[in-house]
């Protein structure tokens, strides 16, 4: 008699923020709060109050985020948050430093449609300090070289894909938002842990709450290491 056949996956990392009244938010967006609606000690049951905008935490934006008739969140195909992912390496950029498609050159041959780019910048060990708003960015003809191979879910772990500039919008746009999004494409940001993934090329999940309408939504992002 055999025994099954054994697992490919060989662990599991949680790519996912805790989500808390300190969870870093995009200037201007809601911040978040966490209240006890109810207690044990009063009701005989817990339930928690949740306040906080669609693009809180580690989250998922939808085409509808920037273009008026893209598809909400609900509308996707789920093929877009659960596929294998290309881990691309820019760790070392400087503050506010573009990722260029010569930062990608390792990994484009692996760019395909079916799979999910991951931009590992390390800036997650900001999190929770002014230096967060400060992350690089992935440049709009890299994103648009992206796009053009195939892929259509774009993950990072910081603030956004593009430029944040405290007070005011970046001088270029959001290139590389609309690149993605106006393809039809999801963008994932505030990704954490990346470090801790051993695959080259990872199964990663990045289901979102089905919120109907919605721009974006909340999720709990996991890498599954797979391989022999």
């Amino acid at each position: 008699m055999t025994g099954p056949a054994p697992s490919p996956v060989r662990g599991i990392v949680d790519l996912s923020h805790p989500l808390d009244d300190g969870t870093p938010v995009y200037p201007g967006d809601p911040v978040a709060r966490f209240t006890p609606a109810t207690t044990i000690g009063e009701h005989g049951y817990n339930v928690l109050h949740v306040r906080m905008g669609s693009q809180t935490g580690t989250h998922v934006d939808a085409p509808y985020h920037f273009l008026e008739d893209g598809a909400r969140i609900d509308e996707l195909s789920l093929d877009l948050f659960l596929c294998p992912a290309v881990m691309a390496d820019v760790r070392g950029k400087a503050p506010h430093q573009a990722i260029t498609w010569a930062d990608l050159a390792p990994v484009a041959d692996r760019l395909s449609p079916g799979r999910m780019l991951v931009l590992h910048t390390g800036w997650d060990a900001h999190w929770g300090t002014d230096a967060y708003f400060d992350h690089p960015f992935l440049d709009g003809d890299a994103a648009e070289r992206v796009v053009a191979a195939g892929v259509r879910t774009v993950a990072l772990d910081a603030l956004s894909l593009d430029e944040t500039v405290l007070g005011g919008e970046p001088a270029a746009g959001f290139p590389a938002h609309l690149a993605v999004l106006g393809a039809g494409g999801v963008i994932v940001e505030n990704l954490r842990g990346l470090d801790a993934v051993r695959s080259a090329e990872p199964l990663v999940s990045v289901l979102p709450l089905r919120i109907a309408g919605a721009d974006g939504a909340p999720v709990r992002a996991i890498a599954f290491d797979v391989g022999p």
